[in-house]
């Protein structure tokens, strides 16, 4: 078997996309960055040098040849300083060619590295991922950070070839003029500290746009989601308000941040300029005095004319590095969520018996067994709790725009210490005992991955993914046809088949749009079905359809799943006609326990599935 062919921009041995990032501080984050892309950061970094570097030698070797040659007539002197010059140049044009093909190379990785990050950290979390990020973050970490960490990367490698370019043409400078040299080498860092006080604003506006942006982001995906409901209530025109006014805030925002910027590069534009000048003036100077031969002057006006790059190129540095931090932040809060349970631990037996100490229900194996509750949040706890999976939490919380300096800080300070809070809290949640056992052994000590495989919990909510019929019943393919055709027979589906032109390759949409809500529970109930778990627990799987409809599945799903441990959580008594025992929960604990016709004459029973019954019975 051959191993499968590295694409053109697969990561180099050197970057493991699954590495744990440092996640001390936004700066530690991009170093760590930096270093995962291995050899690719140093080659950019070299080849910017090849590139820069032949600029910064130019006006010396013209200078040369005006005084070794033109001066003297020295046609042979002339011509090999040329020639000299002339390689310079081929040289960087080289060294530039290079330097870009690295750069998209890195920006490349840059975006793919932080999606793929990104997708291995929204896996893991699976069902937690919003409740501890909020969408529109997970959305601009993946489409927006990417993208700013490759042009942020990109600048460190260039600001590190414009220092050694603009510490050659120092020296060269030093060695013609000594005077000269030494107003470059203090006026640039001066230079360079003025117009610090301008970066805290910058970066302030950049956190500002890019935490509401996230916020227009997260709101434009619920308006998406639930266009159909919005549109049923006739709230369009609110929520489209709420967008135009969050929109407009955003707008807002980035006018403020692109002020900033244009003050950065006006800063930056105006020093160059005066350092350009004063060079200028102090070289004529010093050629009248004699100090300075012609050759000398046009060097150093070269100089004056080069170094005005490296000072831009330190300015953009500063202006990609604030908006990579502040990318990085945001980064962080994301890839710094963990799961709250163990990784690892005993397999889970199989078939075996479930039992949930807060209710006292207890699920036998190879038996079908139904939930009733008058209280539909206590049979979903009860979902949750058998599924392994956890109650809500509030999500990630970022900073407030509006505040400033000490608030911020404070706010952040605060931000932190609540998420070391909330770890420290999951990981006592991940130590002690869940309140569900397996044949008397707690979930807190069964492996995840193989409770997931086993216990599978299929409720309402589920989600319907873009693709063809086939992919949305067979998500990862590994079913035969004729298991897909049965599972979709006994969930009733089979009419959505004839409905689709091209059958199993006929297009659905994303979250099912273009179905109806009774189509896309059958479909959800036939992709449950098919993965034909140990214990199956279904939430409501016929709550959107009709009464016949709901027979049909009510026999077939009996039958289906006979000898197999399921729960169906309803209140339907076409389902619960089929149960081998049937629970009644009151006030969240089991108060009852029977079949469905021991449980006629109870109350709380009967209170549930009245209205039920008379349809049925009818």
């Amino acid at each position: 078997m051959h191993a499968p062919r590295r694409g053109r921009y697969d990561f180099p041995p050197a970057i493991d996309p699954d590495s744990r990032p440092d996640l001390r501080s936004p700066s530690r984050f991009l170093f760590w960055l930096i270093r995962s892309y291995g050899w690719v950061v140093p080659a950019m970094t070299l080849a910017a040098s090849s590139w820069m570097v032949p600029a910064a030698l130019t006006p010396w070797l013209l200078g040369r040849a005006i005084d070794a040659g033109v001066s003297r007539g020295d046609a042979t002197a002339t011509l090999g300083w040329i020639a000299l010059l002339l390689l310079v140049i081929a040289v960087g044009v080289i060294g530039g060619i290079l330097y870009h093909t690295f750069a998209v190379r890195e920006w490349l990785l840059g975006i793919y590295g932080t999606q793929r990050r990104v997708s291995r950290q929204a896996t893991r979390l699976g069902h937690v991922l919003n409740r501890r990020v909020p969408t529109g973050e997970v959305l601009s970490v993946s489409a927006s950070d990417s993208d700013q960490f490759g042009a942020t990367v990109e600048a460190f490698g260039h600001v590190v070839a414009a220092a050694v370019s603009f510490t050659i043409a120092s020296v060269l400078m030093l060695t013609t003029s000594p005077t000269l040299g030494l107003v470059v080498l203090i006026s640039t860092p001066l230079l360079l500290g003025a117009s610090t006080p301008v970066l805290r604003p910058l970066t302030r506006a950049q956190e500002a746009e890019r935490t509401e942006n996230s916020s227009l982001t997260s709101l434009a995906s619920d308006i998406a989601t639930g266009l159909r409901i919005l549109r049923g209530i006739g709230g369009e025109r609110t929520f489209a308000r709420n967008y135009e006014r969050q929109s407009q805030k955003v707008r807002d925002l980035g006018i403020r941040l692109g002020t900033w910027q244009a003050v950065v590069e006006a800063i930056s534009i105006l020093l160059s300029g005066l350092l350009l000048v004063a060079l200028v003036y102090l070289g004529s100077t010093h050629m009248l005095d004699g100090t300075l031969t012609v050759g000398e002057l046009v060097s150093f006006f070269g100089y004056a004319v080069f170094l005005t790059t490296p000072m831009q190129v330190f300015f953009e540095f500063a202006q990609k590095w604030v908006q990579g931090l502040v990318a990085a932040q945001k980064t962080m809060s994301l890839l710094a969520a963990d799961v709250p349970w163990r990784t690892s631990g005993r397999p889970v037996p199989a078939g075996a018996s479930l039992r949930d100490q807060q209710s006292g229900v207890i699920v036998r194996p190879h038996r079908m067994l139904g939930i009733v509750s008058a209280d539909p949040d206590a049979s979903a706890a009860l979902a949750d709790r058998l599924g392994r999976y956890l109650p809500e939490s509030d999500a990630e919380q970022s900073d407030d725009p509006e505040l400033s300096g000490r608030a911020r800080r404070s706010a952040r300070r605060e931000r932190l210490a609540a998420r070391a809070a909330r770890a420290a809290v999951d990981a006592e949640l991940a130590a002690k005992p869940w309140g569900v056992t397996a044949d008397g052994v707690d979930y807190a000590q069964l492996d995840i991955a193989d409770l997931r495989r086993r216990v599978v919990v299929s409720h309402t909510g589920a989600d319907l993914f873009a693709g063809t019929l086939q992919t949305a019943v067979d998500p990862w393919g590994t079913h035969s046809r004729e298991q897909a055709e049965r599972a979709m027979v006994v969930a009733s589906a089979e009419d959505i088949y004839d409905a689709m032109p091209e059958g199993w390759q006929g297009r659905i949409d994303e979250k099912g749009r273009g179905l109806s809500g009774g189509q896309r529970q059958r479909i959800v109930l036939a992709r449950a079905l098919l993965l034909d778990p140990d214990t199956l627990i279904l939430v409501e799987p016929t709550s959107a359809v009709d009464a016949h409809t709901e027979a049909r599945i009510a026999g077939r799903l009996a039958a289906h799943r006979r000898g197999r441990t399921t729960v169906v959580i309803t209140a339907s008594p076409l389902l619960l006609r089929q149960c081998d025992d049937i629970s009644v929960l009151v006030d969240g604990r089991e108060a009852a326990r029977g079949d469905h016709e021991q449980l006629r004459g109870n109350p709380d029973y009967h209170r549930v599935i009245a209205r039920g019954m008379e349809e049925s019975d009818a």
